[in-house]
């Protein structure tokens, strides 16, 4: 596979057009569907469906084009690596944040980033845990900010914090406290929840703690995004299991009240994972202590 055919391909998937793709890169569009299509022959299956106004992914494109991204993002790291003296922090960097953290993190991140290390630019992208997960797989992203990770040889980990869990209700009176009475993990099981599909880190350690006692959470509905799962709170009766730092980066914690889960505790542990297989450069070293320190800071 070469990469000017993997950059083309990139490039025709990103602008879903030849005539668009090859006016970007200077190419003649015949050249370009050359190299395409010499892809295509190699991988002996079709990348694009044409249409009559453009081109489409096929699912084999659909999955070049995450490995494309990566493949090529560290060729380019790597170029900026050798082009810069090593003791340098520069580079580009891409983070992967969850929604929860993203929400209230990324323009401190952003603003302190651009203060300590001006040689080099910042990329910050959202995604749940088992997502951003993948990204480190196939480098699209350098670290990530996950939570409740098997341990891997391919990953290091780096452990933040632990967040309790809480139970997320509705708040029935005006006024009052957001944090309520304790509530045992068996009388959590018997609340209708919205909760994330498997394997979210909650979904899977509410699931876990609950077999441990020989029961099941009662999942009324699943979802991934947490305003919507805390708009079904407020209005349709249900229940959340969540840590508090979701809820407070709300916007609207006196709609809810929280209670903490008891008999046993469930807490979720915040880790910043990097790649064990990539090297680890000055930039990449020193954004992460940066982003442990400002995850300290929001927590406190």
């Amino acid at each position: 596979m070469d990469l000017k055919q993997l950059a083309y391909f990139v490039q025709v998937a990103e602008l879903g057009s030849f005539s668009r793709a090859a006016n970007l890169l200077a190419v003649a569009q015949s050249a370009l569907s050359r190299q395409v299509r010499a892809l295509e022959v190699e991988l002996r299956q079709p990348l694009f469906e044409r249409t009559g106004r453009g081109v489409t992914l096929t699912e084999a494109g659909r999955r070049l084009l995450d490995h494309g991204r990566g493949i090529l993002a560290q060729v380019e790291r790597a170029r900026l690596d050798i082009e810069h003296q090593r003791d340098a922090a520069s580079g580009r960097l891409v983070i992967g944040l969850p929604p929860s953290v993203g929400r209230t993190l990324s323009s401190v991140l952003v603003r302190a980033f651009r203060e300590r290390f001006p040689a080099a630019t910042l990329s910050v992208v959202e995604g749940l845990s088992h997502y951003t997960m993948e990204w480190l797989a196939i480098g699209r992203v350098d670290c990530a900010v996950v939570y409740n990770v098997a341990p891997s040889a391919a990953v290091d980990l780096l452990p933040v914090l632990d967040e309790p869990l809480y139970l997320v209700s509705a708040r029935r009176k005006a006024g009052g406290r957001l944090i309520g009475a304790p509530i045992t993990l068996a009388e959590v099981a018997q609340r209708p929840l919205v909760i994330p599909s498997r394997p979210h880190s909650v979904r899977m350690l509410l699931e876990a703690a609950l077999a441990g006692q020989g029961r099941r959470a009662s999942v009324a509905l699943e979802i991934e995004s947490v305003p919507a799962m805390l708009e079904l709170v407020r209005n349709d009766a249900l229940h959340a299991v969540l840590a508090l730092n979701a809820l407070q980066s709300s916007g609207a914690e006196d709609a809810f009240r929280a209670r903490p889960i008891v008999a046993p505790a469930l807490k979720t542990t915040l880790w910043i994972a990097t790649s064990a297989q990539r090297a680890r450069g000055p930039l990449l070293e020193r954004s992460t202590a940066l982003l442990r320190e400002l995850l300290l800071a929001h927590r406190s």
